[in-house]
């Protein structure tokens, strides 16, 4: 009999039980796709590092490049070697890789795709079909990759470091990372979506429980059966919810993947789409029981204090320390726990402020507040932030998640756009071959008329003194000349006319490195190059996102004669001339049969197009995140708003036309959604801060500039207002409906 009293509110409520078990399934979905994209992005991430990060090649030690031969013959002498042929035509197609995942069976779990060597998807091909395209005339390079840079290998032959492009490794980490962090919010989000449905429905039964006590049940006995429907309820939405789940990450990771591969010089593997991630649904239905039944656990004297005065200073109290405690933090643990007590204390303020704001408003006596119907309605809106107080806090967690999320994802792509633009400002790059003079080819380039911009680029290590006279090693990178191609770049602190400060023997820092050694313009620095000790003043501070190591750049002639440098090329605009004319006197001038030149214009348009790509997902997620809390509002609104329909008809009653109570209700319902969205904006820039100015430093040691994108807020308000409307419609076909029936009656 009391398994039929519970079945039966549902009987009579059908609309209850769906929107509880549709918020699941959505809540399930979302948080399953979230936590399958972030996981497999993660995962194929490190694969891709340990795989293709530390890759080696062999080259000939007589300058002449490696052929089928070379392969042939190192396989016989039992090296482990796999060809990669690289082929490079002209945008908008693009660099492509033939691979072959056979002759990488010998390198095992090094293998670039893992045991079984495979790389699927673009920019990578199957061998074969990468030769017709070197047959067909387009630039080709052969390289003969190692499993590692411990082999033993005939006379006649050396290794050198393998490299694709432009290492972007740690801006993939701080996507990942910030990836993460939209999770939990979305965890969030979605625990208080499902409450607050859960717990309308409750007050809504209030009723039929009071009854079912007087009738002798026991209250443990009536929360034990509704902790059972509640379990069995989810147990039933969580599959769906997770096959969904499941679909959606299978539809956005192709690309997710695709992008990851082709932009940071690295392989993604497609995650596996047939077995349910069965861990997110234990997460699921752990959440649901957990929101939904906390109140159980608290005592009625602290939910009854929470909304007391003491409790809203309480409140206030909790803000205020996590406010300071993200701006204070010294690492990230913290900066996490203090976002957790920003968004409690917001979220327990921000119903009772906006109800506050409403009958402060209605109060007021100037103006169209002394409008009865203005006054009516202000009063509804605080007594509905009052009811509504979960939904309300989770559309505004959601919109302020979206805010910070469209703004991070907007400021990535346009920073490394920006930033792989001053990287490859030049036309060409030129690979300075091993054991060749540089000075020679810059020489040869100083005498060439009509040539554009040029400089040439040296790589190597140098020791810098730090407080107590200790040496630490950094990266060096010298420019000479300092040319034109670098006039442009963005530096965040500068001298007046830094780069010719440069030439006159001033350093510039990268951001990582000012940062940890809390460095500045002006500081004096004290450098070790080889056998020389240097003391120069720091002229500027450049970004240099997705490496971690500390930079220090100088102009070459700073650089003493012992300096031997690890690395050495060319950034060429030809100007007048022909880049093909310039790289065959550059192959006379080093005596090599072949001279490897990159289309920078290639490498950026692929990189520009995959990393708008990548963040496809991002945008899917937050979109999403909306839609849910949109959705819930939307329930919770109509159900609410049917509560209230013998309120609504007095209007009618007291001789309101029905189209004066329809406008009415669409004011109340639209005023409700842009109040909570414009409560959202300082929560959302605040998030914003948050993720460019103290987790990525504090995890990366560079941060990315701060932009709020304005107009975004107003296609959100739109999202927000076209909710309200159709809450008002919804509501309009309820009184309709209703006022049908009466007429029956009568």
């Amino acid at each position: 009999m009391l398994v039929r009293a519970f079945i039966s509110h549902y009987r009579r409520h059908p609309l209850q039980l769906a929107a509880l078990a549709l918020m699941i399934v959505l809540a399930t979905m979302l948080w399953t796709g979230v936590t399958v994209l972030t996981d497999q992005a993660r995962t194929s991430l490190f694969q891709s590092e340990q795989a293709v990060a530390t890759r080696v090649h062999v080259v000939r030690t007589d300058a002449q490049p490696v052929g089928v031969d070379d392969f042939a013959q190192l396989r016989m002498a039992g090296v482990c070697v796999a060809p990669w042929l690289e082929i490079q035509r002209p945008p908008p197609e693009g660099r492509v890789i033939g691979i072959d995942p056979l002759a990488m069976g010998c390198f095992g779990e090094a293998a670039p795709g893992g045991n079984a060597g495979e790389l699927d998807g673009a920019p990578f091909l199957d061998i074969s079909e990468a030769a017709k395209l070197a047959d067909d005339g387009y630039d080709s390079r052969l390289y003969l990759l190692t499993a590692n840079g411990s082999v033993v290998l005939p006379e006649g032959y050396a290794l050198r470091d393998f490299s694709l492009g432009p290492s972007t490794g740690e801006l993939a980490d701080s996507f990942l990372l910030n990836l993460d962090a939209l999770s939990l919010l979305v965890l969030l989000i979605t625990g208080l979506l499902v409450r607050s449905v859960h717990r309308l429905g409750i007050a809504q039964r209030q009723q039929s429980f009071d009854l079912l006590y007087r009738f002798g049940v026991p209250r443990e006995r009536v929360r034990q059966f509704l902790a059972l429907e509640l379990v069995v309820l989810t147990g039933i939405c969580v599959l769906p919810g997770l096959w969904l789940g499941a679909q959606l990450a299978g539809m956005l990771g192709g690309g997710f993947g695709q992008a990851l591969d082709s932009l940071f010089d690295v392989t993604v593997y497609a995650g596996s789409a047939e077995s349910l991630p069965w861990q997110a649904a234990g997460v699921m239905v752990v959440l649901v029981l957990a929101v939904c039944l906390v109140d159980w656990l608290l005592p009625r004297r602290w939910q009854t204090a929470a909304v007391s005065a003491r409790g809203r200073l309480l409140a206030v109290a909790v803000l205020l320390f996590g406010l300071v405690g993200v701006a204070l933090a010294p690492g990230l643990g913290w900066v996490f726990v203090g976002t957790a007590l920003v968004f409690a204390g917001t979220g327990w303020l921000t119903p009772g402020l906006l109800a506050l704001l409403a009958r402060w408003l209605s109060d007021r006596t100037d103006g169209k507040a002394s409008d009865p119907l203005t006054r009516w309605r202000r009063r509804e809106l605080a007594v509905m932030f009052s009811h509504l107080a979960l939904p309300v806090v989770a559309l505004q967690f959601a919109m302020a998640t979206v805010l910070a999320v469209q703004a991070l994802v907007t400021t990535f792509e346009q920073t490394f756009d920006e930033w792989l633009a001053q990287r490859l400002e030049a036309e060409f790059y030129v690979e300075v071959p091993r054991g060749a003079d540089a000075g020679l080819a810059a020489e040869h380039l100083q005498s060439l008329a009509g040539i554009g911009a040029w400089h040439r680029v040296i790589r190597g290590e140098a020791r810098m003194t730090v407080d107590k006279g200790e040496s630490v090693p950094v990266d060096l990178f010298a420019l000479t000349p300092v040319s034109d191609l670098v006039a442009g770049w963005t530096l965040l602190a500068s001298i007046d006319q830094p780069w010719r400060g440069l030439e006159q023997g001033g350093v510039m820092l990268n951001e990582q490195l000012a940062r940890r050694r809390q460095l500045d313009v002006g500081d004096n620095l004290t450098v070790t190059i080889a056998d020389s000790v240097i003391s120069a003043d720091i002229v500027a501070i450049y970004a240099d996102y997705g490496r971690p190591a500390g930079e220090i750049l100088v102009a070459g002639g700073a650089l003493p004669e012992s300096f031997r440098a690890r690395f050495e090329s060319f950034s060429v605009n030809p100007g007048d001339l022909d880049m093909a004319d310039i790289r065959e006197q550059l192959a006379d001038v080093w005596s090599v049969p072949e001279v490897t030149v990159r289309d920078n214009a290639s490498i950026r348009a692929l990189a520009s197009q995959v990393f708008g790509q990548t963040f496809l997902l991002t945008r899917a997620i937050s979109l999403l995140t909306l839609v849910l809390a949109a959705i819930a509002l939307l329930i919770m609104g109509w159900v609410f708003f049917t509560t209230r329909v013998w309120y609504f008809r007095l209007l009618g009653i007291w001789g309101l036309p029905a189209r004066a109570i329809q406008r009415q209700l669409r004011r109340l319902s639209v005023t409700l959604t842009l109040a909570v969205t414009m409560a959202a904006l300082p929560l959302g820039i605040w998030l914003t801060w948050v993720l460019v100015s103290r987790i990525n430093p504090l995890a990366f040691g560079w941060s990315l500039p701060m932009d709020l994108y304005p107009l975004f807020w107003i296609e959100l308000g739109l999202v927000a207002a076209v909710t309200g409307l159709v809450v008002a419609h919804l509501m309009r076909r309820q009184l309709v409906q209703r006022a049908g029936e009466a007429q029956g009656e009568t």
